[in-house]
């Protein structure tokens, strides 16, 4: 595609985006249509009405002016004339060819010819037109003045809109930070029309909405309390049981939902405090190596995690809480799903400006391309993980980008081809 032909159709495209300049468009085409009507109207009622009225008075003025000039016609009196009066002479007979403006041949004063020309008794025919008018003396300056003056009338036109559209852009900045869940900062109102009341009533939405995402968050917090007490009491009393050798499968199996529903309790707690904007982290400065490594040496089957690091990585200011449960869900779901015993995980840090780059990466079948997007959702699971016994309750990657959100990283999943690679950074 040609230059041109991009420019043009992104010309098209932020046209038909943008109201404001689409509104200037519409005024500026409106004032041309409204301008050339009224033109065409008044110069139609002047050549139909005037004409006719000052056709008798023209004549009789040509007719003096005739015999001013003489006969036969006296150059110098119509050299005169010209330089008096803004007409043009042509003298055209016998005795006398002279012309005041042989460069060019107008019509004077659109009507036709036989108006202005006069025949005298010796022959010569003499034609009036109109001469150098006081306008067309500097027609450039007439000319750069009204584009000015367009200029500055489309220029205001457009500075009022803009300022009259402007609550659209806080709306729409407004807009975006409430669907990132940021309500603190409320759409300002600026004038009291329909915009603005259109504001109020998105921030009026926008409080609605805070407020059932606290009373959400609330719930789940008092219902994951509730729940601990007695499923402590219920594991306390499964323990107790006496250990038969009928009721030993049983059993194994009770406590082991039972930790499961603990998990989840806890993850549930730890999102919700994670995802809440006043969130507090303990910061202290961690070694991510070491914690790496400790971690690796806990889990089942951590030895064979390969890890991939520096040996001089400096120590970030982390919640080492909060960055234990990160690099441990992260390795659960490498070891989990890392396709067996073909090439074991691999742990990579990096220094990442400031910060530190964590890299954890199974090389197992990896995930749908459609599907990595969502990894990171609440108790979302992909259907090769729909098995409790390997895919969980979906929270592990959801606590993972919060935990790393909260220290002000982000967190990144793509497939490696194969296994699938997922990245977090920590800034310092």
């Amino acid at each position: 595609m040609r230059p041109g032909h991009r420019r043009a159709g992104q010309w098209r495209r932020r046209w038909a985006h943008s109201l404001r300049v689409r509104l200037i468009t519409v005024f500026v085409l409106l004032a041309l249509a409204m301008t050339a009507v009224f033109l065409g109207g008044m110069q139609h009622a002047f050549s139909s009405g005037w004409r006719g009225a000052a056709r008798p008075i023209v004549s009789d003025y040509l007719d003096r002016l005739v015999a001013e000039l003489g006969t036969p016609p006296d150059v110098g009196r119509a050299q005169a004339l010209v330089a008096r009066l803004p007409i043009s002479i042509r003298i055209e007979g016998p005795a006398v060819n002279w012309d005041s403006h042989p460069d060019r041949r107008r019509e004077g004063f659109g009507v036709r010819r036989e108006w202005l020309s006069r025949t005298t008794a010796d022959g010569h025919r003499i034609t009036f037109g109109l001469g150098t008018l006081p306008w067309q003396r500097e027609p450039q300056g007439i000319g750069w003045l009204t584009l000015a003056l367009l200029l500055a009338l489309i220029g205001g036109g457009y500075a009022y809109v803009r300022r009259l559209l402007r609550p659209l852009d806080d709306i729409r900045a407004g807009a975006e930070r409430f669907g990132r869940g940021a309500f603190d900062e409320p759409i300002p109102l600026r004038r009291p029309d329909e915009l603005g009341d259109l504001a109020a009533r998105i921030n009026t939405m926008a409080r609605d909405i805070q407020g059932m995402l606290d009373a959400k968050r609330a719930l789940l917090l008092a219902l994951s309390h509730e729940l601990r007490s007695p499923l402590t009491r219920a594991r306390l009393n499964a323990e107790l049981l006496p250990a038969t050798a009928e009721g030993a499968t049983e059993r194994a199996a009770l406590l082991r939902d039972l930790a499961e529903m603990r998990d989840l309790i806890s993850d549930l707690l730890e999102s919700e405090r994670l995802a809440s904007p006043h969130a507090a982290l303990h910061r202290e400065p961690v070694d991510l190596l070491a914690l790496v490594r400790d971690l690796a040496a806990e889990l089942d089957g951590g030895d064979r995690v390969v890890i991939d690091a520096p040996a001089d990585l400096p120590a970030l200011p982390l919640d080492r809480a909060r960055i234990r449960l990160l690099v441990r869900n992260l390795l659960d779901n490498a070891l989990r799903h890392g396709g067996g015993d073909a090439r074991p995980p691999r742990l990579r840090l990096r220094r990442a400006g400031q910060g530190i780059e964590l890299e954890v990466r199974d090389f197992g079948p990896g995930v749908d391309a459609a599907q990595l997007d969502r990894l990171t959702e609440p108790f979302y699971r992909t259907d090769s993980a729909r098995q409790r016994a390997t895919g969980g309750v979906g929270l592990g990657m959801y606590l993972c980008r919060l935990v790393a959100e909260a220290h002000g990283g982000r967190l990144s999943v793509r497939n490696a081809e194969p296994g699938l690679a997922v990245t977090a950074l920590l800034p310092g």
